[in-house]
């Protein structure tokens, strides 16, 4: 079974990014060249920045009418410096929630690992954009990093819902947007990992419980979190805090807890705020 931490060990061992040494790996899986793995990030990059940008302009409501308008409600109030939180991380959540409501409205977005999960890695890449100034080149190398956690979660445990609950979606996604970010910022391969733990044990037992079966409520509004906890979990890793369980043992213990949620907690809108009495009218409104 794949691990994290050998490609940290090789990255360490080689004095190369944590990115680097996944992209390598990656050539020779795959057998293409980095010309080609480049030219397929940066078109996942250019559609991440478009969703955002759309996210933060349309007025477009989903069919439901549950979803819509936030993300310009948040970014509103942070261009008007009433932010409570500071204006990076507000940023982060208006983009997050743009995302996902371009995803609830139909629109282009990026799974990243997941649709119900698009909204978490482009808020934390865009935020750290803005904020350091990294160039393109950065951004693409950082999302092969995001990508081979990824890969190493899917195999050791799930980023689906249906199989491991919320956590295995919005969890990953921050696991993810957390290694990325500490890359982002100059952080050690190791840092990267430890980021990942912190940011994936926040969000462990998380269930994915969608109102009226739709990938709105409460899915949107945890993209948010899910970008604040990556970006929450970076910082203390790159400020030398570390998780004192290994990301590769954090994965696994999420794809045990999934094994052990109950069916009405993974996805089937039978359990948690799904069947809520304001959750069960929905429902009955929509249908």
């Amino acid at each position: 079974m794949s691990a994290y931490d050998d490609w940290v060990i090789e990255a360490e061992t080689k004095g190369l990014k944590i990115s680097e040494v996944i992209l390598q790996n990656q050539m020779e899986e795959l057998e293409q060249s980095e010309q080609v793995l480049f030219q397929r990030m940066k078109t996942n990059l250019k559609v991440m920045r478009e969703s955002v940008e759309a996210g933060l302009t349309s007025k477009r409501r989903s069919l439901s009418g549950l979803v819509g308008g936030d993300a310009e409600k948040v970014e509103e109030r942070r261009k008007r410096g009433e932010s409570l939180i500071g204006d990076h991380m507000s940023g982060a959540i208006a983009k997050a929630l743009a995302v996902a409501e371009v995803n609830a409205c139909m629109g282009k977005i990026v799974a990243a690992p997941t649709a119900g999960s698009c909204g978490v890695i482009p808020a934390v890449f865009f935020t750290i954009e803005e904020a350091r100034h990294v160039s393109e080149r950065e951004l693409l190398l950082a999302l092969f990093t995001a990508a081979g956690l990824g890969i190493i979660i899917a195999e050791r445990a799930s980023v689906s819902g249906a199989e491991g609950g919320c956590q295995a979606e919005i969890g990953s996604a921050a696991a993810m947007a957390a290694a990325a970010a500490v890359e982002l910022a100059g952080g050690s391969p190791r840092q990267t990992a430890d980021a990942a733990a912190i940011a994936m044990k926040s969000m462990l037992g998380l269930v994915c419980d969608p109102v009226a079966g739709l990938v709105e409520v409460p899915c949107v509004k945890r993209n948010a979190t899910g970008a604040t906890i990556a970006l929450v979990a970076a910082e203390m890793a790159l400020s030398g805090v570390k998780s004192a369980i290994p990301i590769d043992e954090v994965i696994d213990a999420m794809g045990n807890i999934g094994k052990q949620m109950p069916c009405s907690l993974k996805e089937t809108a039978q359990g948690g705020l799904a069947v809520t009495p304001t959750g069960r009218r929905i429902q009955v409104d929509f249908l």
